[in-house]
């Protein structure tokens, strides 16, 4: 025992801090950075100063909604700490950062709301397979103790929360904290370093308690420990700080030590234990399986476009060095070229001439290279390290300029907004006409929104998308169209009969012919075809005709004015007038459904379904998801716009859902009123 972890590692490390919405992770880094001297003081959130409110959208709602970068020293070791957003609407910053990161800090509370989107964070950091370590936040508020806090937490994690504090009281209230560990008290003094004390005696066999569990979970892994626990032996210190090392860098355990940030207490502890216990790059290399020896292999965690300096990639250096000006290759065989590298705390950047391995810097102006992108110095480049998972969009709106000048604008301002967060989903929806902008949900892209019309300058106007209703008939009917057209020179003469009648729901378009004689010549039956499918572009309701065959039965032509063109017209007027007679119907798109929620919400959910015209077909447990469901239902896709926002405010904000085309439906009275008008015709 005392060789498991192999020694402390050195060299610059890179640490995530992830954690529910407002459990103080903005608030942790800026304690951070004051205490190792990055910054001159920390600033409250409520100042709306702190490093990651840089962004005007951040300090509008009071909440990081972009990962931020902030590189500071402590005890001669460099550290970048990268605040990640809280909230399940910008989630997608966390992944890419998380993949290249070596450890990542989850700021938790003693708050049984939150142990969902907890549980969503701890579930991401398994399967990128990142160690982790808890701090456990806002202890001074706590009302709970802590090991019932841990309890409460626990099934949020898929390993041990192993509690490495414990709180030190005074009257009722935190004063302190007791390292089971280095078996030390610890008196809080607000922004300063913590007063080493003696553990007083009436805390002595709580510590004892406490000190003991957790030797108890790091004999798990260790039989040496364990016989010694056995035995009533008390184990060498430096042996079971090495067991907190090994079991964190194996992701055996999740060590919880606990303070508040807000205050700057406990932040000391923490760094010490990241300075000591957290793996470095090379294990996340070995993680990620990037190439061993001296190549410089660089994965890019982010993407920004600055007001001045252009467009940086923010990037850890996995291996090798890199200097100003080297050219890498990406994935594909393409050459980027460095144009300056700079270290990042929060908007501010320090040019540097190089980097080597370890270290985390924005790369500018490699115009070619998107976020989740490796780059490498081997020539032809290595294969991607990260895949990033599809964005599955919850929420849209279409999107155009006030102004039809800034059109083209737009359109590059969003391409950029795109590079910067790949979960932006765009596309052009040729039946409305509309730009159709979708993401992870109302507030995000409120941001987007907020970005085009602060950081670029474009006043935009945004709606709910169109729902792609279709028609239909319920009738058979026959109908000649006749078109004739004399006007000097050779005229124009189409005459066709056609036959137009229903068929089964989705069976889409059928046009046959049953010309005999040559009462239509062939050359002119395609045309009859076009003409009908033009028709049907647009239909006697104004949507899209769907699920009608067509048959052509008979007609007439002129050896002389028949021409292509005028069967078309021919054809267009005999479905104008026919399709009137066919009692023409509206039909909707439904929608499968799958929400996935926490189980105590679940009876909401299922509550709100008809409320929102759906159809409940079950639920059941969410596979390998402990108190967790999965809903499924149908639903009309109108009622779908905004469903998220129901969803996540009867779920603390983690609810999702996934939704497929199932079938049309007719939709009939009011509702089908309204859309009608809406679509400019009458009723």
């Amino acid at each position: 025992m005392g060789t498991r972890a192999g020694g402390r590692r050195t060299g610059p490390k890179c640490i995530a801090i992830v954690g529910p919405f407002a459990s103080g992770k903005t608030t942790l880094l800026e304690a951070i950075l004051a205490r190792t001297g990055a910054i001159p003081r920390q600033n409250p959130v409520s100042s709306g100063n702190t490093v990651s409110d840089h962004s005007p959208e951040a300090r509008a709602h009071a909440m990081s909604v972009e990962a931020t970068f902030a590189t500071t020293e402590f005890m001669d070791e460099q550290l970048t700490f990268v605040d990640c957003p809280g909230s399940i609407e910008f989630s997608f910053e966390a992944e890419p950062v998380l993949a290249a990161c070596d450890i990542a800090v989850v700021v938790a509370e003693a708050d049984a709301k939150k142990i969902p989107a907890l549980q969503l964070i701890m579930r991401k950091l398994d399967d990128l397979g990142v160690p982790r370590i808890m701090f456990l936040n806002k202890v001074d508020k706590a009302i709970s103790g802590v090991r019932d806090t841990l309890k409460m937490l626990q099934p949020a994690s898929s390993v041990p929360l192993l509690l490495r504090q414990i709180p030190l009281r005074k009257n009722g209230v935190v004063i302190g904290s007791i390292d089971l560990a280095l078996e030390r008290a610890y008196i809080y003094r607000e922004y300063a370093e913590s007063e080493v004390a003696q553990i007083p005696s009436d805390d002595k066999a709580r510590e004892l308690e406490a000190r003991f569990s957790m030797l108890e979970t790091l004999a798990d892994h260790d039989d040496q420990l364990m016989e010694q626990l056995l035995e009533e032996i008390e184990p060498p210190k430096d042996a079971i700080f090495d067991d907190l090392a090994a079991d964190l860098r194996d992701g055996a355990v999740t060590p919880v030590l606990i303070g508040t940030a807000e205050k700057g207490n406990g932040v000391l502890r923490l760094l010490k234990t990241i300075r000591h216990d957290a793996p470095d790059v090379e294990a996340t290399r070995k993680r990620l399986g990037a190439p061993d020896g001296n190549t410089t292999v660089v994965q890019v965690m982010k993407t920004i476009h600055t007001a001045h300096g252009g467009k940086l990639s923010v990037s850890r250096i996995l291996s090798g060095q890199l200097a100003d000006a080297s050219e890498l290759f990406l994935s594909n065989g393409a050459t980027a070229k460095v144009s300056g590298i700079y270290r990042m705390l929060g908007k501010d950047q320090t040019k540097l001439t190089s980097a080597k391995a370890g270290d985390t810097v924005a790369l500018g102006k490699l115009d070619d290279v998107t976020t989740g992108q490796t780059l490498s110095s081997a020539k032809g480049g290595i294969k991607p390290l990260v895949t990033l998972a599809p964005s599955q969009p919850v929420f849209a709106f279409a999107l155009r300029p006030k102004e039809r000048k800034d059109e083209v604008k737009m359109s590059a301002a969003i391409q950029r907004l795109a590079e910067e967060d790949p979960s932006l989903s765009l596309r052009h929806n040729q039946d409305s006409a509309e730009t159709v902008l979708s993401g992870h949900g109302e507030m995000h892209l409120r941001v987007v929104r907020e970005r085009l019309e602060g950081k670029n300058q474009i006043p935009v106007e945004g709606h709910p998308p169109a729902v792609p209703y279709r028609e239909t008939i319920r009738k058979t009917a026959q109908q000649r169209g006749r078109h004739k057209k004399q006007s000097g020179g050779h005229g124009q003469f189409g005459d066709v009969v056609i036959e137009i009648k229903p068929l089964p729901r989705g069976s889409g378009f059928q046009f046959t012919d049953t010309i005999t004689g040559g009462a239509v010549p062939k050359t002119y039956i395609q045309s009859v075809e076009t003409g009908v499918r033009d028709y049907l572009k647009s239909g006697p309701l104004g949507f899209p005709v769907v699920d009608v065959a067509v048959n052509l039965s008979d007609g007439s032509y002129h050896a002389v004015d028949s021409s292509d063109m005028a069967f078309q017209m021919a054809a267009k007027l005999a479905m104008k007038e026919g399709m009137a007679a066919c009692s023409p119907v509206l039909l909707e798109p439904i929608m499968k459904v799958e929400i996935v929620t926490p189980s105590d919400a679940t009876s909401r959910i299922i509550a709100l379904i008809p409320q929102r015209r759906g159809q409940i077909l079950g639920y059941d447990a969410r596979p390998g998801w402990p108190g967790w469901d999965v809903v499924e239902a149908t639903m009309p896709q109108a009622e779908i716009g905004d469903l998220i926002i129901e969803l996540r405010s009867a779920t603390a904000g983690v609810a999702s859902y996934r939704a497929t085309f199932d079938h049309m439906a007719e939709l009939t009275g009011r509702l089908a009123d309204e859309a009608l008008n809406a679509n400019g015709k009458a009723a």
